[in-house]
């Protein structure tokens, strides 16, 4: 499973959802509110480490997405835990 599919696994509570859905399905349009995404951007910041900006989060709308973002910018990011 993707980073961002455990995530929304977690932020959702079950897999059930994350597993619906397409690389490619729109999240907004998936049933996940702007309160849901912006939830997730925390939690990916806070787990992977990765700034996620109000700009990115324009150009960010599909699991594909946000794992590209992450494959882009990771590998830069600081560690989480300060390490």
């Amino acid at each position: 499973m993707s980073t961002v599919r455990e995530l929304l696994t977690e932020l959702t509570g079950t897999s059930e959802y994350a597993e619906k859905l397409s690389d490619e399905t729109e999240l907004a349009a998936s049933g996940i509110d702007s309160g849901d995404l912006v939830r997730l951007v925390l939690l990916i910041e806070q787990r992977v480490g990765v700034e996620i900006t109000a700009d990115d989060m324009e150009k960010l709308s599909t699991i594909a997405d946000y794992e590209r973002f992450l494959g882009e910018h990771a590998a830069t990011a600081p560690q989480p835990d300060g390490a």
